[in-house]
């Protein structure tokens, strides 16, 4: 079921299915808030981490939920200046951190027992940045101990429109009492690693073993291409229960796109979060062209990410 509750004088969307409780604000950035597991002992865990806040001042930037990145993840170079990247037509334009989605508006389409969709209102800043006409729709889908989001971009221009969008879930970890990330295990099945630079250009990043500890700080601000597997899993040591799986696309047995990059982040050693990021392709796509996408006139094109929870 779903209903809805004030929050700060706004209006969010909940939605309760079997064990699980979905909060989003669907206006302010399509932004899936918080999901949280309610265990057999009567206690919650939080699978998806959102911090207490008392003012909607700097939204888009909360540490915590899933911003919604579109058109291009992270930072965009032109020649080496931050903040702008060259179109087609060799014209230069700005381009926010992590595009302008997250900082969006959006307008409720659907919401049901089963999740909602909502469509972005580009507003001056986004028709700057990005001046085509399309619709970008994210369409949430939620179920007992998983989630859907599926990203749909309709071109309803003359020109083919370039994008890379992409996710930054922000998981709990750690989410078991007394516990710290050295008891956690994250796999990444990627044959390549890599980094941004300061100029916008990837460069060789650390070497890493497909499995290895959480508190590993070479995870922190890496790359991960030559996908083997299209599913990272966050997992206890010692096979405890309660992982959590990361999946880019619908089929879980074949490899993504050669292109397809999880990225892993976190702010600091003690930070309560994790990300496990989804994204079409690495940062300053338009500029080195690896994970750049175009989405003919007329057509359409998805990007679809599952989180699952081992229960």
């Amino acid at each position: 079921m779903f209903d809805t509750v004030s929050f700060l004088g706004e209006t969010l969307h909940r939605w309760r299915v079997g064990r699980s409780t979905y909060l989003a604000h669907v206006e302010r950035g399509a932004r899936l808030m918080n999901w949280n597991l309610d265990l057999p002992d009567g206690t919650q865990r939080d699978v998806i981490h959102w911090p207490e806040i008392s003012t909607y001042e700097g939204f888009q930037s909360v540490r915590g939920g899933n911003p919604i990145l579109f058109p291009f993840c992270a930072r965009s170079f032109d020649r080496g200046d931050i903040q702008f990247w060259r179109d087609a037509g060799d014209v230069r334009r700005p381009m926010p951190m992590h595009g302008f989605a997250r900082q969006g508006r959006f307008a409720l389409v659907r919401a049901d027992d089963t999740g909602f969709s909502a469509v972005l209102q580009p507003d001056a800043v986004a028709c700057e940045a990005y001046p085509f006409a399309y619709e970008f729709t994210v369409v949430y889908r939620f179920a007992s101990a998983s989630l859907t989001c599926e990203f749909l971009l309709k071109n309803l221009d003359s020109r083919p429109l370039p994008w890379s969008a992409g996710h930054h879930f922000y998981f709990a970890a750690p989410w078991e009492p007394g516990r710290t990330r050295a008891d956690y295990r994250l796999s990444v099945p990627a044959s390549r690693r890599l980094r941004q630079d300061k100029f916008g250009q990837l460069v060789p990043g650390p070497e890493l073993p497909s499995v290895d500890s959480l508190a590993r700080p070479e995870w922190v601000d890496t790359l991960h291409l030559g996908l083997a597997s299209p599913t990272a899993t966050l997992a206890p040591a010692g096979g405890r229960s309660g992982a959590i799986t990361v999946t880019i696309g619908l089929d879980k047995k074949a490899p993504p796109a050669p292109s397809a990059t999880f990225v892993t982040w976190t702010q600091g050693p003690d930070s309560p979060f994790f990300c496990v990021e989804t994204w079409m392709g690495p940062p300053n796509s338009p500029e080195h062209k690896i994970g750049l996408h175009h989405v003919p006139p007329g057509k359409s094109q998805s990007f679809v990410v599952e989180v699952a929870l081992a229960t």
